[in-house]
């Protein structure tokens, strides 16, 4: 392995040790309800954000906040030599995808039928770590 190889690699895995992600799958609520959600707390620093979702009344926000939750104790599973306090955690990114679809008839008038679709999606969130200075400035 070359020398710049080796760098190259050292740094990506420097970077993702700052990094740590949670997944939400098939979550029984619609994509568009959950990025309604999300895009409250997209690029917030954490406590902060968690503050955000427990005030608020949507059904998506209960559970993007237990989502977080899981992102932040990945975080420190990840980086044990460090403490929260000393680190600011952002939400760096929280991607919302649309999943599979359950589709139900519903009788209608007239021996009809109507189709009803149950759609759900998949959730990620990725918590980055972002150091400040002692003047309150970022790195």
């Amino acid at each position: 392995m070359g020398a710049r190889k080796r760098l190259k690699a050292e740094k990506l895995k420097e970077a993702k040790s700052k990094i740590a992600v949670a997944k939400l799958n098939n979550c029984p609520i619609t994509a568009r309800k959950m990025r309604l959600v999300a895009d409250l707390v997209r690029g917030v620093e954490v406590n902060k954000a968690l503050n955000i979702l427990s005030h608020n009344s949507k059904e998506a926000s209960g559970r993007l906040e237990t989502l977080l939750r899981s992102a932040i104790a990945n975080w420190e599973q990840k980086n044990e030599d460090k403490s929260l306090e000393d680190e600011t955690l952002v939400v760096s990114e929280v991607r919302v995808d649309v999943a599979g679809m359950l589709k139900r008839i519903q009788p209608a008038p007239q021996g009809r039928a109507h189709r009803i679709r149950k759609r759900s999606n998949h959730t990620t969130i990725v918590v980055d770590s972002v150091k400040t200075n002692k003047n309150g400035t970022k790195d």
